[in-house]
């Protein structure tokens, strides 16, 4: 056998022993949640909380800290569009999902054609910066180019614990006082609420459905700022009768819109970091959905230090408003090969964040059977229960160490307060969180046991480094 052939097959039963040992791990955590089948479910609002009827239109991102940022539409006399009465409102979760901050206002409606709604979500080039997108005025329908449907934006700079005044941003995509002459005539444009985009380029993407005349028929445009927010411009059309869309960078560079329609999905690639787009939209075979919003973002990129390249996109499956389901691509969303129903009953408009630990968040509408409107609910899940333990996430910062070494023997798992490892020849081990941070070092005198005491770690999962005195690193996880 040619040298090469062996090494490759080593390297496939290693990565294959590696990540078995790891899905085996993240299974033992998800048994020791909640006693369901997702890591944990928690409801933001229903019907009537807080004197509001309703709440719609979910959106969430995690910031630079960690901290998870939900924006949703406080609907408060009735389930209603604009130009209904809507407050746009704010929770932060600091661990994970499972609890959440008090409510604040981003835009506060006013009355009857002075609300605002649909926000969207995108990271600035500000340090710890956050830019949410969003409309207000007299709704989509009653729009004219002399009486708009309003564009605002608004920033936060602590991680979306505090925000600006809205700032009128119209003049730039349409209406009468539009700078574009050509988009004068255009009626209205709302933004596809959920996750806007800031590229590897730091040029932010939110995508506008846009009514350019009459008709009660929509097209998309992405609509891209290079400055941070303070100009924006309209790119060339990407749909004809699309509605709310989403778009996520490629590992080439090029944007990816994935646009609602009844049936296939629609999706178009730009080439031009939005700019441009195709001169007609493919389809997806493998994601069929109702005419209704949901959500696309990067999970892992190559680009990142991560071992491939996944996606993430949510959809409600089926000729219904139902069994909103999460899909995963690997090949940058040719194919959408594996997918889990999160909500298997009445369920409509979703948005999708990651965890910093690799998990993934779905802030989503749900509908129980006899409710009034929708509840707005969080589920949290790894990467593990998605496929079925076909795939696991690893931390970017240790993606080379456990592709390339052994596995290092860990037990017991779960761990309580002890855990015991099997470190012959090995000279330091390295303890690290899965931000992948370096909590505790040991320099180890040739023992072929050591126990190391893990009492005072918050409950998780967390890696071991070992390494011997030529540098080969073991590998090994455990979960407290």
């Amino acid at each position: 056998m040619h040298p090469n052939i062996e090494l490759n097959r080593l390297y496939r039963m290693k990565k294959t022993l590696t990540l078995c040992i790891f899905a085996l791990m993240a299974v033992t955590l998800l048994a020791q949640s909640d006693g369901t089948d997702t890591a944990f479910r928690t409801v933001l609002y229903n019907p009537g909380d807080y004197g509001s009827t309703n709440y719609r239109i979910p959106a969430v991102i995690t910031a630079r800290d960690g901290s998870i940022v939900a924006v949703t539409d406080r609907r408060k006399y009735n389930e209603g569009d604009l130009p209904e009465d809507i407050d746009i409102i704010c929770n932060r979760s600091t661990d994970g999902g499972r609890t959440w901050g008090p409510t604040f206002t981003i835009a506060e409606g006013t009355g009857y054609n002075h609300g605002f709604g649909d926000c969207a979500l995108a990271w600035s080039n500000d340090d710890n910066g956050l830019i949410a997108v969003f409309v207000g005025g007299p709704g989509l329908w009653n729009s004219t180019p002399s009486n708009p449907i309003r564009s605002y934006m608004s920033k936060s700079y602590d991680n979306g614990q505090t925000w600006t005044p809205a700032t009128e941003i119209t003049d730039f995509i349409f209406g009468s006082n539009c700078v574009v002459p050509a988009h004068r005539t255009w009626r209205a444009s709302f933004f596809g609420s959920g996750n806007g985009l800031r590229t590897s380029t730091g040029r932010i993407i939110f995508v506008a459905a846009i009514r350019e005349g009459s008709a009660q028929s929509l097209n998309n445009y992405a609509v891209y700022s290079d400055d941070n927010g303070a100009t924006w411009t309209v790119s060339g059309r990407a749909s004809v009768g699309g509605d709310e869309a989403k778009v996520t960078e490629l590992a080439d560079g090029r944007i990816l819109m994935s646009i609602r329609h009844a049936g296939k999905r629609w999706y178009n690639i730009s080439s031009d970091g939005g700019e441009t787009w195709q001169a007609s939209v493919s389809t997806w075979n493998d994601l069929v959905a109702p005419a209704c919003n949901g959500d696309m973002i990067r999970y892992t990129s190559v680009n990142q230090g991560y071992e491939q390249n996944r996606l993430l996109h949510s959809l409600p499956y089926g000729s219904n408003r139902e069994n909103v389901t999460v899909y995963v691509s690997y090949d940058e969303g040719q194919t959408w090969p594996v997918s889990k129903c999160i909500v298997p009953y009445a369920s409509a408009y979703s948005s999708l964040c990651v965890l910093p630990d690799g998990t993934i968040g779905l802030y989503v509408e749900e509908k129980q059977e006899g409710a009034t409107g929708y509840s707005t609910v969080f589920y949290n899940f790894s990467l593990e229960w998605l496929t079925d333990g076909e795939d696991v996430w690893i931390p970017a910062s240790v993606t080379d160490h456990v592709l390339s070494s052994d596995v290092l023997t860990v037990y017991p798992v779960p761990a309580t307060s002890v855990i015991r490892i099997e470190a012959n020849g090995l000279k330091t081990v390295h303890l690290y969180n899965m931000n992948g941070q370096q909590i505790k070092m040991l320099d180890i005198e040739g023992d072929s046991m050591i126990d190391i005491d893990v009492s005072d770690l918050a409950p998780g999962m967390y890696l071991i480094e070992g390494m011997d005195d030529h540098g080969v690193r073991k590998m090994g996880k455990f979960i407290k």
